[in-house]
């Protein structure tokens, strides 16, 4: 399915179903908002990456305005409600400050994974030498989605699991990372142990020569 959207790159990925805080103070995007408000339409944050736009992105919805001041600026909320792959971008749309474009809006796949087991049981072990508490439900609907800005996947990565279609693929991928990850944080948990005994008395066993 094909749509034309207002566009507000960002040097961030978005995810279906999440929630993002915005100030707007640029006046392109602050009639983007306004035009989005008024007329109770979406916009998309196509990802932008190394100072280019790679070529997916997530449609928004605005859901609260949360302040508008004196000299336009605002606070919104919104929260993403589909990937998109751009189709083609025009730079500004003619009449706007603002960027725009036609984008192929990509069908959600199978929101739930036979995996999704096995990555809780890796994400409990990060966060567990992290000392970081868990707020997370293993058996929600899309838990990539949920978990991909948590497990420390560089920008990258992060736009590179918006592109998997399926939520097999997306925690699979998830998986994998951990896999690389787990080993080296464990390891930097060690290394913190040994320098905190450095100078502590140490009662040694002896040893048999």
């Amino acid at each position: 399915m094909q749509k034309v959207l207002s566009l507000f790159p960002l040097n961030l990925v978005v995810y279906p179903g999440e929630d993002l805080n915005l100030h707007i103070f640029e006046p392109r995007y602050r009639q983007l908002i306004d035009e989005c408000l008024e007329e109770e339409r979406t916009f998309g944050i196509p990802a932008f990456i190394n100072n280019k736009l790679p070529g997916f992105g997530t449609e928004m919805h605005v859901t609260t305005l949360h302040k508008r001041y004196p000299d336009g600026r605002m606070d919104i909320k919104t929260k993403g409600l589909r990937i998109f792959r751009l189709v083609n971008f025009e730079n500004p749309v003619a009449g706007k400050l603002y960027a725009g474009g036609e984008v192929e809006l990509i069908e959600s796949g199978d929101n739930f994974s036979a995996h999704a087991s096995a990555l809780a049981e890796r994400l409990e072990r990060l966060y567990k030498l992290l000392q970081i508490e868990t707020d997370y439900n293993p058996r929600a609907e899309n838990l990539s989605y949920k978990v991909a800005h948590k497990v420390g996947l560089s920008i990258e990565q992060e736009y590179e699991l918006l592109t998997l279609e399926s939520e097999a693929e997306r925690q699979l991928f998830l998986i994998q990372h951990l896999n690389t990850v787990l080993p080296v944080v464990s390891d930097m948990e060690r290394t913190k142990q040994r320098i905190r005994m450095n100078g502590h008395f140490k009662n040694l066993d002896p040893l048999n020569f």
